[in-house]
């Protein structure tokens, strides 16, 4: 499937719901998704036309959207306006970026918590469900009922929200799903069946969003039009890893997981403060392991569209079997997507800059 140049960028103002702008005059545009995360958009405007209408833009408070035939693409809040000479730029992020500029005012999520052995995905909708339960606090953003084995809190150490903390809630949000056997979101949007309004979600995948793709490849020559950069960072790698969970002092739970290889030993210390199970902390320091163990990655590629990987044929979390050739390596193995962004006005044609992640680093299967 071709990406078009985007048929309209949609502006709407977040608490009226009013259309501010039905074909913003965005150049340069680019955007995409991320996993667990919010993704982004980047563009520029004539400076000139916000002068004389300064409600198109407002930062804030400004819902921006891509369209591309017909179909909403993106869609997120716009965050920053500036100028640079004779330009505007503007960079907004999608729906769960609004969580960190909102916080726990009532303690416990307005009574939701405290949460025992408690369904990570339950916590993310009461986290949503809070925020957008306080007056203009409402973004319309409905999270999946997807429902995991990945649980938080014990009947000694219950997961409590503490107001006089003042944790954003997205930071909150982000320790559900920062660890290995845990949940994964994006954020999508799409027109409803009348095409009159846009549906924001929360998509939630348990075990994983996405799946090994054996119908897609990356590969230098074909796909890939630039020689991505390649990292060999020492200072990231071990074969040692000791992972440690909940409790203090001599009671804290710890699993170490380690290879000899023939280099010379380097450890890495993790924490997930709030894992309990010995069996999930082996499998986090296992992960861990694995990934840090991967010296010469490719983070990050960009491809044109073509028949080995269409524009719009994988989704976020997919993994997707990687060639890269070149003067400084001989690069090939299962990378998942963790992000992209599409650049539709690209000199030569659109093209996707997508991030990616050894596959090998990530579960296939639910670790309870």
């Amino acid at each position: 499937m071709t990406v078009p140049v985007p048929d309209r960028i949609l502006t709407q103002h977040a608490v009226t719901g009013a259309w501010q702008s039905l074909a913003l005059p965005l150049t340069d545009v680019a955007h995409g998704p991320e996993l667990n995360g919010p993704g982004s958009l980047t563009g520029k405007l004539s400076p000139r036309l916000l002068s004389q209408n300064p409600t198109l833009v407002d930062p804030g408070t400004t819902l921006i959207y891509v369209e591309s035939a017909g179909e909403l693409r993106w869609g997120g809040i716009v965050w920053d306006v500036r100028t640079t000479g004779n330009d505007l730029f503007i960079e907004a992020a999608s729906w769960s970026s609004y969580l960190q500029k909102r916080y726990d005012l009532d303690g416990n999520l307005g009574g939701r918590g405290p949460y025992t052995y408690t369904d990570r995905c339950k916590v993310l909708r009461d986290i949503w469900a809070y925020a957008q339960s306080i007056p203009d606090g409402d973004l319309g953003v409905t999270v999946d009922s997807t429902t995991s084995t990945s649980t938080v809190g014990t009947p000694a150490e219950p997961l409590k929200s503490l107001w006089w903390e003042s944790r954003s809630l997205g930071d909150q949000a982000d320790d559900l799903v920062s660890g290995e056997a845990t949940p994964d979101y994006t954020c999508t949007v799409a027109w409803n069946t009348a095409k009159t309004a846009p549906i924001r979600r929360i998509r939630l995948g348990w075990p994983r969003l996405g799946a090994r793709r054996t119908d897609l490849s990356f590969s230098s020559g074909v796909n890939i039009v630039e020689d991505p950069d390649v990292q060999l960072a020492g200072d990231e790698y071990a074969q040692v890893v000791i992972a440690l969970g909940a409790g203090d002092g001599s009671a804290k739970r710890r699993a170490i997981n380690a290879v000899r290889n023939g280099r010379l030993r380097l450890e890495h210390a993790v924490d997930y403060p709030e894992t309990n199970g010995n069996d999930v902390l082996a499998s986090r320091a296992a992960a861990e392991r694995t990934w840090r163990q991967n010296l010469g990655t490719v983070d990050q590629i960009t491809i044109r569209d073509t028949v080995a990987a269409p524009f719009g044929s994988w989704q976020v979390g997919d993994d997707v079997y990687t060639r890269v050739n070149n003067a400084w390596t001989d690069y090939t193995g299962w990378c998942r997507i963790t992000g992209w962004t599409i650049q539709p006005q690209a000199t030569g044609g659109p093209r996707a800059v997508i991030s990616l992640k050894p596959a090998s680093s990530y579960q296939y299967g639910g670790v309870t």
